[in-house]
């Protein structure tokens, strides 16, 4: 079944929010064992542009993927 580039906008976005969380609870726990002291806000930052980065890889990966399975 083919997916529209919506349901793939909406699958990314999805994905990348639930990632949003486990990155930045990730940060939260590890930046300090590397000595890495990091407030909240910091860390909702970062968090926020891996985010986007994360969102445009995943949506070119689907199309890529779609893309290829129509050939």
């Amino acid at each position: 079944m083919k997916q529209s580039r919506l349901m793939s906008l909406v699958e990314s976005i999805a994905n990348v929010i639930v990632g949003y969380g486990v990155a930045v609870a990730t940060q939260i726990l590890i930046f300090p064992v590397f000595g890495l002291h990091t407030t909240l806000a910091q860390n909702l930052k970062m968090g926020a542009v891996f985010t986007i980065v994360s969102l445009g890889r995943s949506y070119a990966l689907r199309r890529l993927f779609e893309r290829w399975r129509r050939l």
